[in-house]
């Protein structure tokens, strides 16, 4: 195991000492930054990518354990929680994450079409499969960390565009057939008071990210 640390200050460091990883204390650049060079670093021949808020269940697990190895990649999918939730809209997101360390490159998928450096996929140069089970993502443990992390994802894209009126006000209409789109096509109205405000969160993320665009 290699668990690259951001020089955070909880107990990230005494756990994975107690686990027997390899741990590297790097100052925080960005998202992308902080992924190829982890990768740099592994010295084995397969790589599972995992960030600190992401568990495997148990039927992916096994599935990990039993791979193949055929191919040069596997992808999993990912729910993710908010506030204790498995949101419906966030449920069976396709990521590649197990890897042949030398066959993959990071690249960015900015929500707001830009190259922030964040929102990245692994794309994987050679054939790929799917394994069962689920990536677990808690990411979202209350309402508070989700404001504070789209209120910092959002800076990030902002800063990575030039403003454009014309992109704000297509951003803002836009806004609310894709609000619309997550409540009745993916199931938000169905996961209550939780689904809704997460929806419009996220249906406001491009049309926040272009307000805060560089003048």
């Amino acid at each position: 195991m290699l668990v690259l640390d951001a020089l955070s200050r909880d107990r990230t460091l005494q756990f994975a000492h107690a686990a027997g990883a390899s741990v590297i204390e790097r100052a925080w650049t960005d998202f992308l930054d902080a992924r190829r060079f982890a990768l740099s670093n592994v010295q084995t021949p397969w790589t599972l990518m995992l960030d600190a808020d992401e568990a495997l269940d148990d039927a992916l697990r096994e599935a990990i354990v039993h791979a193949s190895g055929d191919v040069d990649g596997y992808v999993v999918r990912r729910t993710s929680y908010y506030c204790g939730k498995a949101l419906r809209m966030w449920r069976g997101e396709p990521l590649l994450r197990l890897f042949r360390t030398d066959r993959v490159e990071l690249e960015s998928c900015a929500a707001a079409g830009e190259a922030a450096p964040l929102h990245e996929r692994w794309r994987c140069r050679g054939a790929t499969a799917e394994l069962p089970g689920t990536l677990l993502h808690f990411s979202y443990p209350d309402a508070a960390s989700y404001r504070a992390k789209f209120e910092r994802y959002t800076d990030l894209e902002g800063s990575a565009l030039r403003f454009s009126p014309v992109r704000v006000v297509g951003e803002w209409l836009a806004m609310w057939p894709r609000w619309l789109y997550l409540l009745l096509v993916k199931g938000e109205l169905l996961d209550g008071l939780r689904g809704i405000v997460a929806g419009y969160w996220s249906a406001r993320y491009r049309y926040v990210a272009a307000r805060k665009a560089r003048r």
